[in-house]
């Protein structure tokens, strides 16, 4: 069984300026993630526009996505869709393409109970062999449902393959918390870029950083160093790490991430209505960061 470790992407998906996936522009930014030194990818999630894209298109970007990355890093696929039924079917295309796990994100949008919280989650690990880790996807300010560490304990306690957790709610207790569960052996993973530090230090395994598309470097040098025992130097990429996230609003507008990975040489992805991408004077506002962003700590990749 592979599990999540170190600087984990969750990919943009490209799209050209017909909405059609680009897998030319996917190529490019794989080659580019995978240069920059990560340790794994996360295609279909939020970062991803997974809301956006069709059941078919899910299945197309994780079959390509896998293939090109011919097992250099391993890819976890985000699976969670709008119903438990195609939920099961996207993780068990996910497993039979090659993934390394899932990440299953909670039901959105109506709130659930408890009951049918694990219901939800244990149909889909079930689904899928003993051998693929499942990790849970909490992002309660999208979804409107939350994970409960209780809950998150039983999972993890009760499912062989529920190995671990992606928080991406800034609630440091509640982090601290779910690395409790299990007896401690339920991996945490942090989905706030700025907080991936904090929760290495606390004993979070990593961190799935969206800012990353932009350059993965300074995180990639966070893991490093705490990986060492080099406390300042992971505290300075940390810094340039929140620098970075500034400069593109920290994921919340994805166009920005879209144009920081072009900024860095990826070719230009759109947006999916109805989301738009940001006007031309946004565009060479944020340039001009980035340029003194890159004056101040240099180019790595």
């Amino acid at each position: 069984m592979q599990k999540m470790k170190g600087v984990i992407i969750p990919m943009i998906t490209p799209f050209d300026e017909n909405d059609n996936i680009d897998f030319k522009a996917t190529d490019a930014l794989i080659d580019y993630l995978i240069a920059g030194g990560v340790n794994g990818l996360y295609p279909c999630g939020t970062t991803g526009e997974m809301m956006k894209m069709t059941i078919e298109e899910k299945k197309r970007f994780t079959e390509h996505t896998i293939k090109y990355v011919n097992g250099r890093i391993p890819v976890f696929v985000q699976v969670g869709a709008a119903n438990t039924k195609d939920t099961v079917e996207l993780a068990k295309h996910a497993w039979k393409a090659g993934a390394a796990g899932i990440g299953v994100i909670t039901p959105q949008f109506l709130r659930v109970t408890d009951e049918e919280m694990i219901s939800y989650y244990k149909t889909v690990a079930s689904s899928v062999p003993d051998d693929c880790s499942v990790y849970l996807y909490n992002i309660p300010q999208c979804s409107a449902n939350d994970i409960s560490v209780p809950v998150a304990d039983f999972l993890a306690s009760t499912m062989k393959n529920i190995v671990g957790i992606k928080y991406s709610y800034p609630d440091f207790n509640v982090f601290k918390e779910y690395v409790l569960c299990h007896d401690k052996e339920f991996d945490v993973i942090c989905g706030p870029d700025q907080l991936f530090l904090p929760a290495l230090s606390i004993g979070c395994k990593g961190v799935v950083a969206g800012c990353g598309n932009c350059d993965p470097v300074p995180f990639v040098k966070v893991y490093k160093a705490f990986e060492s025992g080099d406390m300042e130097g992971a505290k300075t990429a940390q810094e340039q790490a929140n620098d970075l996230a500034k400069i593109i609003k920290g994921c919340a507008i994805l166009s920005y991430v879209k144009y920081g990975a072009h900024y860095n040489g990826i070719p230009l992805s759109h947006m999916r209505a109805p989301a738009m991408d940001i006007g031309e004077a946004e565009v060479k506002k944020m340039y001009a960061e980035l340029d003194a962003y890159y004056f101040k700590y240099g180019k790595e990749l």
